[in-house]
């Protein structure tokens, strides 16, 4: 995975829900802006700076989709006619028509998996373990050099009748995913090493290197627990800050030194034209500096600028804006804009009716 946010086509939302999203679906590209992946990505970037555990979990992903579709792939072959298979191919053939259909379905933690996702899955692994030893063995070798069509695990070797596309994985490709994941995220000194239990990143590393293994379940317990710590640590501080709100920390900030300067400058001009005894329609110009100050205070206050929310536009970036698309949390924001208007409105007013109305005395 590249240092990048992830280019993908925009997310479609698969079923209008009253509530706040789960880090499952937003994983999963079942979430629209600014509660999508593209946001989430950029939110452990910039403020959690904790992008490489994001970039480790979509990597794993990743390989689990190369994996299923280089066994879609093989088992279609198979399914369309081979020539006689010795007695491990039969396995492996055996194993791959109990497949059934694999689905592109998302990748995710295994405690969201279905029953038959599970099985899949398993069942998926099993078979690349078997293929990953069919190819390695001698007997294997030989049989290749003589029977080039009997093999199963490339599938760029296979020679059938079907009018399928080309294949586009193969075997080794599935192995070179798996030791890019350990050698970028999981070996000590990796080049952008996530912190994990040292028995997770022993028996991730003792299966890939010792036992060359490069099946989806190697990734199972670091996957499942870099899932949780995102869970825990960083999704919440996400939610608040693109469910709740609209501004990102760098604006808030920005926001709140505009604010406390303005509202400075609005009691001093304030008390200035009170002890100058300046009539009250002079005072009215203290509406300007009171008003900006209230609303950059109560913006910073809830992380919103309710104007921006109204018209439906989220901060992604110091002043780079996405349009919101997920319904519940427009719906959400639009609520709490108002309130904030209101929380202004009242504020500022209380201000100006104190320094406008109360007699002026010269000194």
């Amino acid at each position: 995975m590249a240092d990048n946010a992830p280019a993908n086509p925009p997310p479609q939302s698969d079923f209008p829900r009253n509530r706040l999203p789960t880090l499952f679906e937003v994983l999963s590209r079942r979430t629209l802006p600014p509660v999508d992946l593209f946001s989430f990505y950029i939110y452990m970037r910039d403020q959690q700076r904790s992008v490489d555990y994001l970039d480790f979990w979509l990597d794993v992903a990743q390989h689990m989709s190369l994996c299923r579709h280089y066994v879609r792939e093989l088992r279609r072959s198979v399914l369309v006619g081979t020539p006689d298979l010795d007695r491990a191919s039969k396995r492996s053939s055996g194993i791959l028509e109990g497949l059934g259909d694999l689905s592109y379905s998302a990748p995710g933690p295994s405690m969201y998996a279905t029953e038959k996702e599970k099985d899949q899955d398993a069942r998926m692994s099993a078979f690349l373990r078997e293929d990953r030893e069919l190819h390695d063995s001698p007997a294997s070798s030989d049989a290749r050099q003589n029977r080039p069509s009997t093999n199963l695990s490339t599938p760029r070797e296979l020679n059938t009748d079907s009018t399928s596309p080309p294949h586009t994985v193969a075997r080794q490709d599935i192995r070179a995913s798996a030791e890019k994941i350990l050698y970028t995220f999981l070996l000590p000194g990796a080049e952008r090493e996530i912190t994990l239990p040292g028995s997770i990143t022993q028996d991730v590393t003792t299966a890939i290197e010792e036992f060359g293994r490069d099946d989806p379940e190697v990734f199972d317990v670091a996957k499942d627990y870099v899932f949780q710590a995102m869970e825990r640590d960083a999704f919440p501080g996400f939610l608040r800050m693109k469910a709740l709100g609209n501004l990102i920390p760098p604006t808030m900030v920005m926001r709140l030194i505009i604010g406390l300067v303005s509202m400075f400058g609005g009691f001093w001009a304030a008390f200035i034209l009170i002890f100058l005894d300046k009539s009250r329609m002079e005072r009215l110009w203290l509406i300007l500096p009171f008003t900006i100050g209230v609303y950059c205070l109560a913006s910073y206050q809830y992380c919103l600028d309710p104007i921006l929310a109204l018209i439906g536009l989220s901060e992604y970036t110091p002043f780079n804006f996405s349009r919101m698309r997920e319904p519940y949390v427009r719906k959400l924001l639009a609520r709490r804009s108002v309130m904030v208007l209101a929380v202004t409105a009242l504020v500022d007013a209380a201000l100006c009716v104190l320094f406008i109305l109360v007699p002026g005395k010269r000194l």
